[in-house]
C-alpha cells in the first residue's frame, strides 16, 4: 500500500467528506475538482475521469494529492482577491458621496 491508499473504512470518510463539500455552496471550480478527487478514490481510472470531466489525467493527480495531503482545504480556492486602494474613512466618504 503506498502512502495515497488507504483503508476501506479511511477511504468512506473521504468520500463522506467530499460528497459534502461537493453539495456545499462551492465554485464550479471546487465542484470539478471534487468529483475528480472522489471518482479517482471509487477506482475509477484517470483516463475514464478526464473524458468524463474534461481535464487532463495531471489535473485529478494533482487535486487527488492535494487532497490527500491537505483533506478538504486543499481542493478549495486559495486565492484571496487583492487589497483594496481606499482606506475605511475613504470608503465611507464615497458611500456618502453616492447617497447624495
Amino acid at each position: 500500500m503506498n502512502n495515497l491508499q488507504l483503508p476501506q473504512k479511511d477511504i468512506e470518510k473521504e468520500r463522506v467528506a467530499l460528497e459534502f463539500f461537493i453539495k456545499s455552496d462551492r465554485t464550479v471550480r471546487e465542484i470539478k475538482r471534487a468529483i475528480a478527487v472522489r471518482m479517482a478514490i471509487e477506482g475509477k481510472s484517470y483516463h475514464e475521469n478526464s473524458k468524463f470531466l474534461g481535464v487532463s489525467k495531471i489535473f485529478i493527480g494533482y487535486w487527488k494529492k492535494q487532497f490527500k495531503t491537505k483533506g478538504v482545504a486543499g481542493i478549495k480556492l486559495a486565492n484571496k482577491g487583492s487589497k483594496g486602494y481606499l482606506t475605511s474613512l475613504q470608503k465611507t466618504e464615497v458611500i456618502e458621496c453616492l447617497k447624495t
